[in-house]
């Protein structure tokens, strides 16, 4: 039997990156770069895809380093929230 006071395990993916916007109320657009391995060459190469994410207060910046995850879909494009910044 589980309590009141616990909290559901977080579901989804944690991602990390930049925040590149922050002109929109309540979301913010972060920037999230990785590196890819070429299947025939094995060369590496970077990969960055944006993602609009939820941010209920509008406390994180331009430029700020933040944590996201996956969650439900909040609008049309938005399926991430910020966790924290980092």
């Amino acid at each position: 039997m589980e309590s009141k006071t616990q909290q559901p395990e977080a579901k989804g993916r944690k991602l990390m990156g930049v925040v590149v916007s922050d002109k929109m109320d309540k979301t913010v657009v972060v920037q999230v770069n990785r590196l890819r391995k070429h299947p025939k060459y094995k060369k590496y190469y970077k990969i960055s895809r944006k993602f609009k994410a939820h941010d209920e207060a509008n406390i994180y910046r331009t430029g700020d380093k933040v944590s996201i995850q996956e969650t439900r879909p909040i609008s049309k494009d938005k399926r991430w929230e910020v966790i924290s910044k980092i």
